[in-house]
């Protein structure tokens, strides 16, 4: 990879500015949990496992600058840092797991003096972005031998290294095909509206010389219809029980496209994006975003002042569309209910 994503640098997190791509390569600095917590919510960092990796920085950055005598005081402060970082973006499992297990290591080290268990939470944080990219190698290598050689691959949004610490979910696995020699194609959808497909999934390919092609959303079905699209890959926000998935909106379309014209659809996602306790989708929460990001690109006007808007971020694709879960553990097929939870088991 040509960029990193999100690093801890010096005493600051670093974050390259996905809302300056694809014509500006930007990299912020962050020194606060409340800049980690802002550029969260402001997509400056986006992707289920990115923002996971974002989050436990932010606890880091947060319990380094508490100020306080007693581990009471430090730890009812912790809390408040964490219930900041949680409240930035509802529907990614990765955001909750990864405060979760930033929370979890606090409490193993309670017994400790404060500014020990400072350095054990910043150096947690680091381990979750090192193990963020072992992760997705490992879905890469595991996806990519169901990826023929000479296919040409649909993606929606980004679920490449920008929407992780490097490397990529589903464009992980098209990273690996590449790498392993197949001559593989990909079709990036733009995903309106805040083009992730036509900003980010071209840019990142171009960087790294895999043959990508830009369509416009309604342009799928056409190419399917017309026998171009050979399987499709896409990421996860959250995936429940059942297998049903939470992706960015338009994935559920893609799917049913893809099922009509009996196209296998593959998701990719990390164990960590699993959310077992909930039994099917429909409990998924859906996160709505500001009517401009519709009604305007790039701060110029495209629709009629006034105008009703709906601006859903993500949709869920029931799992009888999925043709099978990409993950670092395995492939789970079939019965998800079962392969998933033996997956997060194994």
């Amino acid at each position: 990879m040509s960029f990193r994503t999100i690093e801890w640098r010096g005493d600051k997190v670093v974050m390259i500015d996905q809302t300056k791509l694809p014509t500006e390569e930007v990299y912020n600095e962050y020194s606060d949990f409340q800049g980690v917590a802002e550029a969260i919510r402001g997509m400056i960092i986006r992707g289920a496992p990115a923002i996971g990796v974002a989050a436990a920085m932010g606890v880091a950055l947060g319990a380094r600058d508490i100020i306080a005598d007693t581990h009471e005081s430090f730890f009812r402060q912790l809390s408040n840092v964490c219930d900041v970082l949680a409240r930035t973006r509802p529907t990614a499992v990765n955001l909750f797991w990864a405060i979760e297990r930033m929370k979890r290591v606090a409490e193993a080290n309670r017994d400790k003096d404060i500014n020990s268990i400072r350095a054990i939470l910043k150096a947690e944080a680091i381990a979750v972005e090192a193990e963020d990219l072992q992760i997705c190698k490992a879905i890469g290598a595991n996806g990519a031998a169901l990826i023929k050689d000479g296919a040409t691959v649909l993606t929606h949004c980004n679920a490449g290294g920008l929407a992780t610490a490097g490397y990529g979910t589903a464009l992980g696995v098209i990273r690996a095909a590449h790498e392993s020699g197949k001559k593989i194609k990909v079709i990036a959808d733009e995903t309106r509206p805040w083009l992730q497909g036509a900003r980010l999934t071209a840019w990142e390919l171009m960087k790294d010389n895999i043959p990508v092609t830009l369509i416009s959303d309604n342009m799928a079905g056409w190419l399917m219809q017309n026998g171009e699209i050979d399987c499709c890959v896409v990421g996860a926000d959250r995936i429940a029980a059942n297998g049903d998935t939470a992706n960015k909106i338009g994935t559920y379309s893609v799917a049913v496209l893809a099922k009509e014209h009996r196209i296998p659809f593959y998701v990719a996602a990390p164990i960590s994006t699993l959310d077992l306790s909930l039994d099917s989708g429909a409990k998924i929460p859906i996160e709505e975003r500001t009517i401009t990001e519709v009604t305007q690109i790039k701060g110029i006007q495209i629709a009629p002042e006034g105008v009703k808007v709906r601006n859903p971020a993500f949709d869920v694709t029931p799992a009888r569309y999925v043709t099978a879960i990409i993950t670092e553990k395995g492939v789970a097929h079939g019965d998800y209910l079962e392969s998933l939870s033996a997956l997060a088991k194994g």
